[in-house]
């Protein structure tokens, strides 16, 4: 079975005669199918507008259904068909029979302590106590390390199962099977020509899968193992010995969490672990979620919005900022007293994590701007003593400002730990591995989208020169532009229009929120709330007001055009839109990205 839906490339037409916006890129709108729209339109009662933006993602009469009501029965493969499953599932199913002491190596993002959360609450719930061992990044960096495997080995485990890394960990897994243990690895990073020698490797992207779940997270593929060890313990009458039998689906939750914060694309089987998931959320049964929901003040239906912007930074901060455990112990606690004090520390450690975010990321700006870094195909900047908890969010940010592949490298001496973030078309992944043939990387590793690499000082200047040069044609060959679901007037934009919308989410990467253009607006009243956001009203043609939120837009280019174009002349926005609800009331706010002067 397929995990996503189909995406052909969608055609679309300029707009504004090609006019370049305030950010220099050319807009787009999408054009639908119109017997495929129309027909989606009249079988499942949805207006010809949504109809076309439900065509226009790749969506056909015959597989809205799914689109719109996606679950695990239609949508979920069988578990052995991954290479190394039945292997896997064949040995921990040993050692829970034998007693065997066995041991979870986790990551210490977000992906990382759902997989292991996912996993000790399973092996709870079957009656077997396991070890969960998450690394601190400082002192550890990512992956297996020789002194963590080896004090496992001293504590008496036999098996260990690593979630969410270990797939290019080539030294520390030679040492485990030194030493005795029996590694299964659970992983979804992309592999070296080379496999590393292990008892499972269970890893979509592992060079010799044919697997279609190359884009599940390790918190989803753990669940996969679940079920597939949950099949293999029930064939053995395991639960027939007066053991209660747990309900897999209760664990969605943190499948949930995992897929949209490690931004896997929300199509097919994804997207049903996320609806799915976020049902189970709704009723707030995880107690470390339920505390981590209240601290951070979400006191309406979860969407994938609150997993990726207010749960998961929150998880993230302890990693970051020297708790790495934290998010872990949160979301396996069934104490709740400890989940609420877990909860509070990293609610405090992500505040520390976002002043530290600032500062960082006003150092590489200026980097960028002084050095005109922005000019070449990649942006690479790094200096001594930039936290590395917060580089790959800085990345993250650098790349959405100037539209390019983003690294940034923190240095400690002569050794600099990097974070790269890219844009749809560059495969960084797939760069840093070509950089580690050559030499230039101490280690290096990723996906298309997302990297991290450790880089000596005296190789800094060869490596940016030669991923700049690897990367040229593919950045070369992407046009700034900005593609548009739908042009709206103003006073089309209601807030039943967004409830009608809000069949196609949850919104995230490959089933993005949609992105429409308010045409003729007048801007006015632009004024800076909060550190550095911009809010201002936008006027129809017939008087209709749409509020405006430019978030992190001031001194930038799209703040600085804001200013210049209030007040009298005619533009047109783009962003996303979005239902904002204070004091029993509902208003309409359009999220901006950019904005075009139409006179």
């Amino acid at each position: 079975m397929l995990t996503a839906n189909p995406s052909p490339k969608v055609p679309t037409t300029i707009l504004f005669s090609g006019s370049l916006s305030a950010l220099g890129r050319k807009w787009y709108e999408k054009i639908a199918d119109t017997r495929d729209s129309l027909a989606i339109s009249q079988l499942f009662n949805l207006s010809p507008f949504v109809g076309k933006l439900l065509a226009t993602r790749g969506l056909t009469p015959e597989t809205v259904a799914d689109y719109l009501n996606p679950t695990l029965k239609q949508l979920m493969p069988d578990p052995s068909h991954l290479k190394d499953m039945d292997k896997g599932v064949s040995r921990v199913g040993r050692a829970i029979r034998t007693q065997e002491k066995i041991a979870v190596f986790g990551d210490y993002d977000v992906d990382g302590a759902t997989a292991s959360s996912l996993l000790k609450r399973y092996f709870e719930d079957i009656g077997v106590d396991i070890t969960v061992y998450i690394p601190q990044r400082i002192e550890e960096g990512y992956g297996p390390n020789l002194p963590a495997l080896t004090h496992l080995k001293q504590q008496g485990h036999g098996v260990v199962i690593m979630v969410d890394c270990g797939t290019t960990a080539f030294e520390a897994l030679a040492h485990a099977k030194t030493i005795g243990l029996d590694v299964i690895i659970i992983d979804h990073h992309m592999s070296a020509p080379l496999l590393p020698d292990v008892t499972a490797l269970i890893n979509p992207n592992r060079i010799d899968e044919t697997s279609p779940l190359g884009t599940l997270c390790a918190a989803a593929l753990s669940f996969v193992f679940l079920v597939a060890l949950h099949r293999a313990l029930r064939n053995e009458g395991w639960f027939r010995e007066g053991k209660k039998e747990p309900d897999l689906r209760s664990y969605l939750d943190l499948v949930a969490l995992g897929t949209v914060c490690d931004v896997m694309p929300l199509t097919g089987l994804n997207r049903a672990f996320v609806t799915q998931g976020l049902k189970i959320l709704h009723h707030r049964a995880n107690l470390g979620l339920k505390a981590l929901a209240d601290i951070a003040g979400i006191d309406e239906s979860p969407s994938a919005y609150h997993l990726g912007f207010m749960l998961g930074p929150r998880i993230n901060a302890g990693g970051r900022v020297g708790k790495a455990n934290f998010g872990t112990r949160l979301l396996s606690s069934r104490d709740t007293i400890e989940t609420q004090h877990l909860a509070r520390e990293l609610d405090l450690l992500n505040k520390e994590r976002q002043a530290i975010e600032i500062i960082v990321l006003e150092q590489a700006t200026k980097q960028i701007l002084q050095q005109r870094l922005h000019e070449n195909p990649l942006i690479m900047v790094g200096d001594e003593g930039w936290h590395i908890g917060v580089i790959g969010i800085v990345a993250g940010r650098l790349k959405e400002r100037f539209q390019k592949p983003v690294c940034v490298v923190g240095f400690d001496a002569e050794v600099g730990k990097g974070s790269g973030r890219s844009i749809t078309g560059v495969n960084l992944g797939a760069a840093m591995h070509a950089a580690c043939q050559k030499g230039l990387l101490v280690h290096g590793g990723g996906h298309a989208m997302a990297a991290g690499f450790t880089v000596m000082r005296d190789q800094f200047a060869g490596f940016q020169d030669f991923l700049c040069h690897h990367l040229a044609t593919a950045v070369a060959g992407i046009e700034p532009r900005l593609d548009l679901d739908a042009v709206l007037s103003p006073a089309a934009a209601t807030v039943e229009f967004l409830t009608e919308l809000s069949l196609l989410e949850p919104y995230g990467n490959g089933n993005p929120t949609p992105k429409f253009c308010l045409h003729k607006v007048r801007l006015t009243g632009v004024e800076r709330v909060g550190v550095n956001h911009l809010r201002a009203f936008a006027y129809g043609e017939d008087g209709t007001r749409v509020k405006i939120m430019a978030f992190r837009a001031l001194d930038t280019e799209l703040g600085e055009k804001m200013h210049q174009l209030q007040g009298g002349r005619m533009i047109a926005l783009a962003g996303t839109l979005k239902l904002d609800k204070w004091n029993g009331r509902e208003e309409v706010t359009i999220i901006l990205d950019d904005l075009m002067d139409l006179e």
